[in-house]
């Protein structure tokens, strides 16, 4: 194998999740991103194929040029790992805004800020304040 990464597949969304996944996330940057021309399979200016990088994390996002009926599932999550209290509020609410909490920001005995959101486009993100030590 040469490489493994998440895939994120949207139906139309790629290009906001990616710029929201970037004003989140201070070390999330897009590598490559190729759009649709015209005449191909998706719609022209659409995600073909974007590979992002969120910390040591490799994504692939696209969107998908056939439509589905389903989406993302909350059994697969982004776990996020943050060494600062206020940065885990931040994401977490920006992440929440229009999207689902699942389980709220709180001290959950394993952590003590930790919180699982849905956002908006139905990606799952778990976050946990890191511990000293």
């Amino acid at each position: 194998m040469s490489r493994v990464s998440i895939h994120l597949m949207f139906q139309g969304e790629a290009r906001e999740a990616l710029d929201l996944y970037g004003s989140v996330f201070p070390d999330f940057r897009v590598e490559v991103l190729e759009a649709y021309g015209e005449g191909e399979a998706g719609a022209a200016g659409l995600v073909k194929m974007a590979r992002a990088r969120l910390m040591d994390l490799s994504l692939t996002v696209i969107d998908s040029p056939v439509s589905h009926a389903f989406s993302f599932t909350p059994s697969m999550s982004l776990f996020v790992e943050f060494d600062d209290g206020d940065a885990v509020d931040a994401a977490f609410a920006r992440l929440a805004d229009g999207g689902q909490v699942m389980m709220p920001l709180d001290d959950y005995g394993f952590s003590d800020r930790f919180g699982w959101v849905c956002d908006r486009f139905g990606v799952s993100w778990q976050m946990s304040l890191n511990l000293p030590g």
